[in-house]
């Protein structure tokens, strides 16, 4: 009975309620919900205002920085700094893993030390970066070369490693051999595994980012979180972290999602 007065309540609603708007809705419940328990943990005082403020006071920081340009200025200089070292790392990426999927020997050897080194940490290149560059903007973009191009060539690898054999053996039989059989064949059918090597890549690239740039002085979204922490300003902090959250977002919105939606789209896959 239960059920059946929860499918009727959901139906009566969705005659009212437009299917492109009820994830809105319950998404701007969520969050309304999210932030009176945010609330009502700082009224409870079991955080001091320093360090958990309100949402309003840390609306208010987040609204100061975006009317100041100040917000605006640091992302724009972190995305410099990530595109940079984004499409470098995404070149580097998508040759070594062609190499590494296609060829046995830099599979064994070039392949295993990949494999190493997705492993580490991409903040571990930070004392390195600054060995060899100093505090400068290489050092920076170095890190986040380092933290994408190694998750972005085992996604172009097992792309490669799992395109279906009956696949090369037909484009053979057809005469299609060396450079075409890769741009007609290997990599369209490498393209779900690749773009989920692209999507992770960029998001360790990100963090990568935001982590160097915390030592770093210059107007950019990292460092303005070190400012934070150093005038023990929370508000500033988490508007910064929205700021970042946003960004990421975005991101994936307008980029990635279009792409896997296209994707799945010419497989057969969407809803």
């Amino acid at each position: 009975m239960a059920k059946m007065a929860l499918d009727s309540a959901e139906g009566a609603s969705s005659r009212f309620i437009p299917a492109w708007l009820t994830p809105w809705i319950r998404r701007i419940i969520f969050y309304a919900a999210l932030i009176a328990g945010w609330a009502l943990v700082v009224r409870g005082g079991s955080l001091p205002d320093y360090a958990l403020p309100y949402p309003s006071t840390v609306l208010s920081s987040l609204s100061d920085g975006i009317t100041s340009g100040v917000f605006l200025q640091a992302s724009v200089t972190s995305l410099e700094r990530l595109a940079v070292g984004y499409l470098v790392s995404l070149l580097i990426g998508l040759i070594l893993g062609i190499l590494i999927g296609r060829f046995r020997i830099v599979e064994e050897t070039v392949g295993s030390l990949v494999l190493g080194l997705q492993a580490l940490p991409s903040i571990c290149w930070l004392p390195l970066a600054i060995l060899w560059f100093g505090l400068s903007e290489q050092a920076m973009i170095f890190v986040v070369l380092m933290g994408a191009v190694f998750s972005i060539t085992l996604g172009v690898d097992t792309g490669i490693k799992n395109t279906p054999p009956v696949y090369l053996k037909a484009a053979r039989n057809m005469g299609s051999r060396g450079l075409r059989l890769y741009t007609q064949v290997i990599i369209p059918a490498a393209l779900p595994a690749v773009l989920s090597g692209l999507k992770q890549g960029w998001t360790f690239a990100w963090r990568s980012l935001m982590a160097a740039e915390l030592i770093y002085e210059s107007v950019s979204l990292g460092n303005l979180l070190q400012q934070g922490r150093d005038l023990s300003d929370a508000s500033q902090v988490i508007a910064v972290m929205l700021v970042i959250i946003v960004i990421g977002v975005t991101i994936d919105t307008l980029i990635f999602g279009p792409l896997e939606r296209g994707l799945r789209e010419r497989w057969g896959l969407a809803k």
